[in-house]
């Protein structure tokens, strides 16, 4: 098939670098090669199921006042505390 790409200055020059180690390939199988890859490396990766969080409500122990942080620390922390 033949069509007209349009392809970014960095890319492009990576191809072109590519080119200067191995002169005996052409842009066009260049740049077939690339894509073969990508395209088999694309179908070859599973499909991700989302990851879901599952929230619960942990409530609040008794006595905790959150108004003040300092005692909180004192209370939860106390042996590791100062």
């Amino acid at each position: 098939m033949r069509t007209t790409l349009t392809i970014d200055d960095d890319i492009a020059y990576g191809l072109k670098k590519e080119l200067e180690k191995d002169p005996s390939k052409t842009f066009k199988q260049l740049v077939n090669e690339h894509l073969r890859r990508s395209l088999k490396t694309a179908s070859l990766t599973p499909k991700k199921k989302r990851f879901k969080v599952k929230a619960y409500s942990l409530g609040l122990r008794e006595g905790l006042d959150l108004d003040n942080i300092e005692e909180l620390l004192d209370q939860i922390e106390v042996p590791f505390r100062r």
